[in-house]
């Protein structure tokens, strides 16, 4: 499989669990703008942008559940993302595996996800657009010029969040 492609869930990822063991890790309180709600709904919106981009579905997945899990604090803190990196690093082999291109995706991915920039790379780009699209959650706009992927754009555009409505 080529960079960029959606691939299918064959990797038998543990979803449950590992989104259980990730969130127990936590040290914000869990109803945090930056806890598991949080990554459900970057969940949700990368699986409905993923079609779209071409983004490989594991990766974005991955992310939205390691993307904000080193946060200590609701705060500025520039780091966050590094560590969710690396937390993401060291669980895989035990709780799920990627092959390397995938793994360096999720880790970039990860570690810049809050710097404003766009990235070419579907993958890359459908984590980053699928995190933005929940901004409304802090009171901020979802804007289409900070959206990677055409669908990302589109969806800010009409205002049309996949999970604006959902607060699971």
């Amino acid at each position: 499989m080529r960079l960029g492609q959606s691939s299918t869930n064959n990797r038998n990822i543990d979803y449950p669990k590992l989104w259980d063991h990730v969130s127990r890790q936590f040290e914000c309180e869990l109803d945090s703008i930056h806890g598991p709600t949080h990554w459900r709904r970057v969940e949700e919106n990368g699986l409905a942008i993923a079609p779209h981009s071409g983004a490989i579905v594991e990766v974005v997945r991955l992310f939205a559940v390691f993307h904000d899990s080193r946060r200590e604090h609701d705060g500025y803190d520039t780091t966050h993302g590094a560590r969710g990196a690396g937390f993401a690093a060291s669980l895989r082999g035990v709780l799920f595996d990627l092959p390397d291109e995938e793994m360096k995706l999720l880790q970039y991915a990860c570690t810049w996800h809050t710097y404003g920039k766009l990235n070419q790379d579907p993958t890359i780009g459908t984590c980053w657009d699928s995190d933005r699209l929940d901004l409304w959650r802090v009171g901020i706009q979802p804007s289409s010029r900070y959206m990677s992927t055409g669908h990302g754009r589109e969806l800010a555009e009409t205002r049309v969040f996949p999970t604006r409505s959902r607060r699971h």
